[in-house]
């Protein structure tokens, strides 16, 4: 009988988080290494709100500027993995409503990593990180997200606990023919 060799993954890279909850905290050097990854993942086809690749820095750049400005302590918080050599891995932005109605909540978006470190952790890192911060520093009690369809999203997801609440059949069109679900889903409790 024969073994096959185990596959070797590369290590998980030790990462370093940190959280900006205001728009004084996005240093030139930081919008720019957040714009940089936002255009890689885009451009490989990443599912992180651009959907027509490719882009470059002069559109990716003043959406990245709104998502900073609506940093705020209780309502919007942008996350960060960085690797020990100081390289950006990933990040995500947090954001929640003040309604007293939905306030227990927030809602995930543009969650990405640096393609390079795919399959080694840093995304799963990133999330385990954020579900700390959403309950333990916001006081949340569950966090929602909507991902594309047809690339696997929903997989990598449910392995982090995450459950899928519901769909919007063909409501991302990419092109003739290239409609995709969005998928709707509950991380609760945190």
């Amino acid at each position: 009988m024969t073994v096959a060799p185990a596959s070797r993954q590369p290590p998980v890279p030790q990462l370093t988080f940190q959280q900006l909850t205001s728009p004084h905290d996005a240093t030139p050097q930081l919008r720019r290494a957040l714009t940089e990854c936002w255009i890689e993942v885009t451009n490989a086809g990443g599912a992180a709100g651009f959907p027509f690749p490719p882009v470059d820095a002069d559109t990716v750049a003043p959406v990245l500027d709104r998502v900073v400005d609506q940093l705020s302590p209780d309502t919007g918080r942008l996350l960060t993995a960085t690797t020990v050599d100081g390289e950006l891995a990933g990040w995500l932005n947090i954001r929640r409503d003040r309604s007293e109605l939905i306030g227990h909540w927030g809602t995930l978006h543009h969650v990405q990593t640096r393609t390079a470190l795919r399959g080694r952790g840093v995304g799963r890192a990133l999330m385990d990180e954020v579900r700390r911060v959403a309950k333990e520093e916001m006081g949340l009690e569950q966090l929602h997200l909507a991902a594309r369809g047809g690339v696997g999203l929903e997989d990598f997801y449910g392995r982090l606990g995450w459950k899928e609440v519901g769909r919007w059949p063909g409501a991302l069109r990419f092109g003739a023919g290239d409609d995709r679900d969005e998928i709707l889903m509950l991380l609760a409790p945190l």
